[in-house]
């Protein structure tokens, strides 16, 4: 067989995820978007995982070649690769559910489970784990989903874990039957450091130490694993400095916006004063409780002002307690559980969207704000920058945990509508150029053929994106 028919045969692939709902957070539309693209380049992919179980796209017909995917650029159309898999014709794209006990579904979470919901030793161990304060999933699916591979030896060319890090998947080759390809976002033990920072008291501290204590057994891992990908120059940084793994063994490949549903649409009209925001968990990390006290001055000024957040309403807390102390809870609203079709509809509709989060491995929601067109407002923390680009160019930045700096942000674009679309205008090249879901697939695929092997058509991974050297003292700051 010769180089080039190895390089590009379809692969056979395994992407593993122990939470893969997409509504739940950013590791299910990764799984989701991910998993459509590397099928529509010919691959086979088998999405194996648990609950709340992903949701997988239809791929639908590929696109002539002949017919533009996109008149503003956005690129060869799904089917038109030249001398790639899948020219022409989609692969395979399959959900195989991998249960766990799932203790956390509503509206019972922290639940006891029956007598007869017991299958073996790893539903108890998930069981004992809860009850103790931990968070068992990433221990128990990893468990699982080794016996299943073990099980099915030989029907994968490459096993892909979205972020599991559990002690299961160790064991290379000769344990799983094919050579293992790991995502890290970010590193969780980021979470863990601001959630501890937040804690009121040694009671809630004790409790978010005992919560992550899964971290110790993703760092002993991820400094064994033989190939990670990540999605940023930031958490390239963090997962070496936190985890302990060797840069050499890190591949940042960028993920991407979906640029055909988040596109601008001048038939939606813009909703005076309103500003969007993506906050799916109420969780320091996000920042949320830093933008209700900006609005709450941008009003002042603003009285039209209002927020749309895309994200449970939390009922206590200090985003809660925010809104309560500052009087807005007409200006607030929350929503949930909406269509990705919904969800750009709405972006669209606002004046800015906002990111407001103290860290970002990456941050789906600045690239998909900015695809729509809408002008973006986003701290320095984590990899946003290298998201959103240069402050006065591709966005406004401002520093992660202030609140009079997003307010100042949020009048000054308010008030200007030149900026707004100048703004939003670079925006949207700026995520056709560098973030499509299209172009994450194909440079993921580079790092399963460098896993098992394989040559490729670049000589080595994805280029390392550094984060600016700014946006690194801002974020070190801020810890």
């Amino acid at each position: 067989m010769t180089a080039e028919a190895v390089t590009d045969r379809p692969l056979r692939i395994a992407l593993l995820t122990y939470k893969g709902n997409p509504f739940c957070g950013g590791q299910g539309v990764y799984v989701r978007h991910l998993s459509r693209e590397l099928a529509r380049l010919g691959h086979s992919v088998e999405v194996i995982g648990a609950q709340p179980y992903p949701v997988l796209d239809d791929l639908g017909e590929p696109e002539a070649p002949a017919q533009p995917a996109d008149p503003d650029g956005l690129g060869t159309p799904p089917g038109a690769l030249d001398g790639r898999p899948g020219a022409g014709a989609p692969g395979r794209l399959t959900l195989t559910e991998l249960p766990s006990l799932d203790l956390y579904r509503q509206p019972d979470p922290f639940r006891t489970p029956k007598r007869d919901e017991y299958r073996d030793w790893i539903d108890l161990l998930e069981v004992a784990t809860m009850w103790t304060g931990g968070f068992p999933e990433p221990l128990t699916f990893s468990l699982r989903a080794r016996r299943h591979l073990a099980a099915r030896r030989g029907e994968f060319d490459v096993i892909h874990d979205n972020q599991t890090l559990g002690y299961g998947l160790l064991g290379g080759v000769r344990a799983l039957g094919a050579p293992l390809v790991t995502t890290i976002h970010h590193p969780i033990t980021v979470d863990r450091r601001l959630e501890l920072e937040a804690a009121a008291g040694w009671r809630q501290s004790a409790s978010v130490r005992r919560w992550y204590g899964f971290t110790r057994m993703q760092r002993r891992v991820a400094r064994r694993l033989p190939s990670v990908v990540t999605v940023s120059g930031s958490s390239r940084q963090e997962i070496a400095d936190d985890l302990g793994v060797a840069h050499e063994r890190i591949h940042v490949v960028p993920i991407g916006a979906d640029t055909r549903l988040f596109a601008p649409d001048t038939a939606v009209p813009e909703v005076p004063g309103r500003i969007v925001t993506t906050s799916s968990a109420d969780v320091p990390l996000k920042g949320l409780v830093f933008l209700i006290e900006a609005l709450a001055k941008v009003r002042t000024e603003r009285p039209d002002a209002h927020l749309v957040v895309v994200g449970k309403r939390p009922e206590e807390g200090p985003v809660a307690e925010a809104m309560q102390a500052h009087g807005l809870a007409g200006a607030v609203e929350f929503v949930k559980g909406i269509s990705d079709a919904e969800l750009a509809g709405l972006v669209r509709s606002a004046q800015v969207a906002c990111v407001p989060s103290l860290y970002e491995g990456f941050s789906l929601p600045a690239a998909e704000a900015m695809a729509t067109g809408t002008p973006l407002l986003a701290t320095t923390g984590g990899a946003i920058p290298e998201v959103a680009g240069r402050d006065g160019e591709t966005c406004l930045a401002v520093p992660p945990g202030d609140a009079g700096a997003l307010a100042a942000g949020l009048v000054r674009l308010l008030r200007d509508e030149e900026l707004r679309a100048r703004l939003g205008a670079a925006g949207r090249r700026r995520v056709l150029e560098r973030f499509t879901w299209q172009k994450a697939a194909l440079r993921t695929v580079e790092c399963y053929r460098a896993a098992m092997g394989e040559p490729s058509r670049r000589t080595s991974p994805a280029p390392v994106v550094r984060p600016p050297a700014e946006a690194v003292r801002v974020a070190a700051d801020s810890r």
